[in-house]
């Protein structure tokens, strides 16, 4: 970063980087952390000072230099020194000028990831004993605390919950929930937020500004997005802006900087993977890689335009943000109204797993090209709702085409069948095929999964083999009322308690609708399986009264009818009831042993 900067005269200071010539020295000039601030300034003008603090957040948000802050508003003695603990250290004092210089024998700063071991904080509760040389407190600044070892946590327990009272600790962290709650029940916890954008790109303006530089609004808008919160990171950034490019530091110089794709770029190459445009698309994305965005950020791109027009979307008040340019907020309006909830979910959940492809692919750039075929076909298939709808009305989803009706109005869920965006001129090729292809193999699976009647759901579930609920249904079932989507019954006491929400459960996944099953206090039918026995033994008092059965019957003193087996009845017999087809091997009639 700073190689790049011309060589220092004979005899000047060498070069600091900007994240340390402009750390800031006193609360007032940190940036969005104004919580934390009005806090402490609260608890020192009222005397309430606590022992111990613990600081996380972040990597670059300011914890270190907020420690170190905090050690100089202890130990501020004023310019006449006779001053005492101050939000607004003076900066001019003995104290101040040596914590600031990193030379105050008072103030001890130890990096908890270079001396984690339980000596080490052996050694520093040894020094606790002894009062501050020349300060108020003495201060210990402890970074990266979450990396002492256990028995290092356990042996300064004991101090930390009753420290002398010139003592004062300093934690600060990254990994808040490494740290044992002992330690944290025992200190007083700040949480530094990131720094928002706007906020942070005015700061990297205002020190570009102070460096003698011009840094356009739009440039430093992308530097701040790509510090992620982080001011140490958007200085590094502005760091290596300023000694690559000499002149004014403009978008197109940030976005080069950055390896960020163009804005109207990303919106077209979006366009064309909603409208199938797979040519297009590839095209598009082969012109960025030659321009110098990488595969992974141009991803990166897409998924944040996804996130924006979903929030679009759902609150259209968020298009009239003035950070965003004027002709990005038309042209998001636009294809939010285009587009609809599944069609943005789809696509977010496809690129989300798509940049973890790229970023681990041996050849990003194929990664890539791979996954916005994916995308491409993918936006052009019908949503799960659309196929259960136009089968439950006996037909197709109707193909894709630029006269089809459309399923991306401005409603929020599901509409009608339609490419994702048939405002516009469809790609055609194989997202064709898969639009209309699709359904044919789904529609035998669902429409023999529509159960008209009860017997028919009983028979579902002996299909899909779940033997234990069949049984249930049909023993200890008693069926009230049915009608397709809503089935009542009262259940025996050997029925499970939750046989409802099981069978409401399955019968929603088999057949792809919503089913109502409640437990009634009503009789109801007979059980299936009693049903059953009933016309059993109908059938053999029917058969019992067939002449050939009597014949039989009389020649063999005690036998009885066990069971009537046949395909059908002769309807011309003389009783005028079905007669039993008899055979050798139907057992109709067995003789008691």
């Amino acid at each position: 970063m700073t190689e790049s900067a011309p060589p220092q005269a004979a005899g000047s200071a060498p070069y600091r980087v900007l994240a340390r010539k402009y750390r800031p020295s006193r609360f007032a000039e940190l940036i969005g952390q104004e919580a934390m601030v009005r806090t402490l300034s609260n608890a020192i003008a009222g005397g309430r000072l606590a022992h111990a603090f613990v600081l996380t957040g972040v990597r670059g948000v300011g914890k270190t230099t907020t420690a170190r802050i905090i050690a100089r508003a202890l130990n501020c003695v004023g310019a006449d020194g006779k001053g005492g603990p101050t939000i607004d250290p003076c900066g001019v004092c003995d104290h101040c000028v040596a914590i600031a210089e990193d030379r105050h024998m008072d103030v001890i700063e130890m990096d908890a990831a270079s001396r984690t071991g339980v000596d080490d904080i052996r050694e520093l509760i040894d020094g606790v004993r002894y009062r501050p040389v020349s300060a108020r407190y003495k201060v210990y600044i402890v970074d990266e605390v979450h990396m002492l070892s256990k028995n290092a946590f356990n042996a300064l327990l004991k101090t930390l919950e009753e420290p002398p009272e010139h003592v004062k600790f300093v934690f600060a962290t990254t990994e808040i929930r490494k740290v044992p709650i002992t330690v944290l029940s025992r200190c007083q916890r700040f949480d530094l937020r990131r720094i928002d954008q706007v906020p942070l790109a005015k700061y990297l303006a205002d020190i570009a500004t102070k460096e003698g530089r011009t840094l356009a609004a739009t440039a430093a808008a992308l530097l701040a997005r790509a510090a992620d919160g982080s001011a140490r990171d958007g200085l590094s950034l502005l760091d290596r802006a300023l000694a690559q490019f000499p002149g004014e530091v403009g978008e197109a110089e940030t976005r080069a900087l950055l390896g960020l794709a163009d804005r109207t770029q990303v919106f077209d190459l979006f366009e064309a993977l909603m409208r199938g445009d797979i040519a297009a698309a590839l095209a598009r994305l082969g012109a960025l890689y030659a321009e110098g965005a990488d595969p992974a950020q141009v991803i990166e791109d897409l998924l944040d335009l996804t996130h924006w027009l979903a929030r679009v979307k759902l609150a259209p008040e968020l298009a009239v943000d003035p950070t965003v340019p004027e002709a990005e907020r038309a042209r998001g309006r636009a294809l939010a109204e285009k587009l609809s909830v599944p069609v943005l979910a789809l696509a977010w959940q496809l690129l989300l797993k798509g940049f973890v492809e790229v970023h681990n692919a041996p050849t990003p750039l194929a990664a890539a090209e791979m996954l916005l075929v994916r995308l491409t076909h993918a936006t052009t298939l019908p949503t799960p709702a659309e196929l259960v709808s136009a089968l439950a009305d006996g037909g197709g989803p109707n193909p894709p085409g630029p006269s089809g009706p459309s399923r991306t109005g401005s409603g929020g869920g599901p509409a009608t069948s339609g490419a994702p965006m048939r405002a516009m001129p469809t790609g055609g090729g194989p997202a064709h095929a898969l639009r209309t292809e699709a359904p044919t193999a789904v529609a035998p699976v669902l429409a023999q999964s529509q159960p008209q009647s009860f017997t028919e759901v009983v028979a579902l579930f002996e299909a899909k083999r779940e033997a234990i609920l069949h049984a249930h249904l049909t023993s200890h079932v008693h069926l009230v009322s049915f009608e397709v989507g809503r089935i009542e019954f009262r259940p025996t006491r050997d029925a499970p308690r939750d046989l409802a929400t099981r069978i409401m459960e399955l019968l929603q996944r088999w057949t792809g609708r919503r089913w109502i099953v409640a437990i009634s206090g009503e009789p109801g039918a007979p059980s299936l399986s009693e049903q059953a026995a009933t016309q059993r033994e109908a059938q053999k008092a029917a058969a019992a009264t067939h002449p050939l059965v009597q014949a039989v019957l009389e020649a063999f003193p005690g036998a009885t009818i066990e069971a009537v087996r046949g395909p059908s009845f002769d309807q011309s017999s003389e009783a005028g009831i079905p007669a039993p087809e008899l055979d050798g091997d139907s057992g109709d009639a067995e003789e008691p042993s």
